[in-house]
């Protein structure tokens, strides 16, 4: 092994070398090292006969070259198969003893609900108080998660419609507006139907179909000669019992309203 002394000019120094190596790992693992630091203790003989000690690094050469390190061809049998030092860890045994430290109640302590078997207390239970999710306020609306707070429409305005570049006689409609792309309805949005909004002015004859329509847009859209069209909206399901009652709850009221209309006329004629 070539190795480089890098000294200063100074009195006559003796040095003892020790390149013993102290790695107890595996010879496939070894990479090599060019900056491998060996100390070196070093006496340098002064006039006086006083010793000092100082250490030098020695810069290794031989360990820029790759040296093609030999293992032993081991055959893989049932005999030599095992884990690698440290991967495996015994568990814990409980109730083997007070001096294996968990032997007597197994660290579940002596009495209680918790020390027995089964489910245990279930998440949030306070042991019959009044627990910590009833005991804070809730939010209303979409901040506190409740259904009432989320988003029944898509809303448009007509400022919006007007500075869109609908031509005289088109239709507004849920699809028109996508062509258009005043919306882009994601996720939940897809299945909202279209409410018109009043804010803004129309000057533009148009057709509005939509499910809904704000009082302000309505009295704008009429003054501007346009049609709107309500859209039907989805029925709620009902049971076949209800839907019949409900059926001959709005002919009764259909029925009384035509008499009532009736005796007005009657009693316009007769004045």
């Amino acid at each position: 092994m070539a190795t480089i002394l890098s000294l200063s000019p100074n009195p006559p120094i003796t040095a003892s070398v020790s390149l013993h190596s102290t790695f107890k790992g595996n010879l496939r693992n070894l990479r090599p090292n060019p900056f491998h630091i060996v100390p070196i203790r070093t006496r340098q003989q002064h006039p006086q006969n006083q010793q000092k000690t100082r250490s030098i690094v020695v810069v290794n050469q031989a360990a820029r070259t790759q040296v093609p390190v030999t293992a032993p061809n081991v055959r893989f049998r049932l005999d030599n198969l095992g884990p690698q030092p440290g991967s495996r860890k015994k568990a814990k045994r409980k109730g083997r003893g007070i001096s294996a430290g968990q032997g007597g109640s197994c660290g579940f302590g002596m009495r209680g609900q918790k020390s027995r078997s089964g489910p245990g207390v279930r998440k949030g239970f306070e042991g019959g108080q009044m627990p910590l999710y009833r005991r804070i306020p809730k939010l209303r609306g979409i901040a506190g998660g409740m259904h009432a707070g989320l988003p029944k429409y898509i809303p448009v305005n007509l400022k919006d419609i007007e500075t869109a570049g609908f031509q005289e006689g088109d239709e507004v409609s849920l699809e028109t507006l996508k062509e258009k792309g005043l919306i882009n309805p994601s996720g939940r949005e897809r299945k909202l139907p279209l409410k018109i909004l009043g804010d803004g002015e129309l000057n533009v004859k148009l057709n509005f179909k939509a499910r809904a329509f704000s009082t302000s847009a309505k009295e704008k859209i009429e003054a501007a000669g346009s049609s709107l069209t309500v859209l039907p909206g989805r029925k709620k399901w009902v049971k076949p019992s209800v839907a019949k009652n409900l059926a001959r709850a709005d002919e009764y009221f259909a029925k009384k309203r035509a008499a009532a209309a009736t005796t007005v006329e009657t009693m316009s004629v007769s004045a």
